[in-house]
């Protein structure tokens, strides 16, 4: 399995982004494996189609590509601030992380902060 971050699925759905092309670099390294995302990483992608009026053609696209959502366990709070503290992430990034850590996945990212990270917490990344 796959974790994407928002930076992944947003250059991939947007020709017009400066990293569209970079972005089928990751999702074609992990094509013969499931996508998945995070619900907060989803809810980013989706935010674009929402303001446009076309949230049911965003949603459609996640379907599409086959990526489904990695709910975060009961624990995610604490584990997600321990992250935090300890990789000066955002928090969006931490829910990549934190997804990837409980699917035992690599990461797909276009950052090269989270990538950094993805690797020293020993997850395969999957990057340009």
């Amino acid at each position: 399995m796959t974790v994407l971050d928002a930076s992944v699925l947003i250059a991939h759905f947007d020709a017009t982004d400066a990293h569209h092309r970079p972005a089928g670099t990751p999702l074609a390294a992990g094509a013969d494996e499931p996508l998945a995302a995070s619900a907060r990483t989803l809810a980013e992608v989706l935010v674009g189609p929402a303001r446009a009026g076309q949230l049911d053609r965003g949603t459609a696209a996640v379907r599409e590509l086959g990526v489904t959502s990695v709910g975060l366990a009961d624990d995610a709070p604490a584990r997600l601030a321990m992250l935090r503290a300890t990789t000066a992430l955002g928090l969006p990034d931490c829910c990549v992380l934190l997804a990837a850590e409980q699917a035992n996945a690599a990461v797909a990212t276009l950052n090269a902060r989270l990538a950094t990270a993805a690797r020293e917490r020993g997850l395969t990344v999957r990057d340009q």
